[in-house]
């Protein structure tokens, strides 16, 4: 049984044959909502994490759930190799998921106060979003980024979504990939903030990072 004081709620839609969406509601009216890839896998612990620090906000977490394999999240996620899949999959997350959060969840909130989370394959897609849907969400919150989508495949809009990346000291290559992202948006003109965490792949510091993440971008 769940520990939280806020709720979870699980939502199947018709995409792909059934896939589900799992909401975290803080018990406080949402001040900034987190559109999370991968999660089945994330939601709770975001949520966990985020009701254990002192950094707290009050904070909506959509996770879309993915694959089981990481070949159909690869193809979902990253649109060089997804290409119509990617491309189906972004609808599904942009326009449907969001759809359903403003009529059944009724939250609604703007770019600044919208982000999109997500770690490894996840992380990509974050980046992905971001960049494609600026006016959507503002902010761009992502660990360990694969190297699927790397800057050169980006093209950056003119108002690029302020980014926090995280990536750990023992997973070098995803650190590696973390920081050309950040010297790329730095580059760019986009503020955009790295932080570089004792872990290895799917460690803790994912989930101890979100608060920090949250704090930073919607810090009162």
């Amino acid at each position: 049984m769940s520990s939280l004081r806020g709720s979870l709620f699980t939502e199947t839609f018709s995409f792909d044959g059934g896939r589900s969406v799992t909401a975290y509601v803080p018990p406080d009216p949402p001040e900034a909502v987190v559109y999370a890839a991968d999660g089945g896998w994330h939601t709770e612990r975001l949520a966990k994490a985020l009701e254990a620090s002192v950094e707290r906000s009050s904070t909506m977490v959509v996770g879309v759930h993915g694959l089981e394999d990481d070949d159909g999240r690869l193809h979902e996620y990253v649109e060089g190799f997804g290409g119509e899949r990617f491309e189906a999959f972004e609808r599904f997350f942009v326009e449907e998921v969001r759809a359903w959060v403003a009529s059944e969840l009724d939250v609604g909130l703007t770019a600044e106060r919208t982000a999109v989370w997500g770690a490894s394959l996840g992380g990509e897609l974050a980046l992905a979003m971001g960049l494609r849907h600026p006016e959507i969400y503002g902010v761009v919150l992502c660990a360990s980024p694969g190297g699927g989508f790397t800057p050169g495949d980006a093209s950056l809009p003119s108002e690029t979504p302020r980014t926090y990346l995280v990536g750990g000291t023992r997973e070098q290559w995803f650190l590696d990939n973390a920081s050309r992202w950040a010297d790329a948006l730095s580059e760019a003109g986009v503020d955009v903030v790295i932080e570089k965490r004792d872990g290895e792949h799917g460690g803790a510091f994912w989930y101890e990072e979100f608060p920090r993440m949250l704090t930073w971008v919607f810090g009162r």
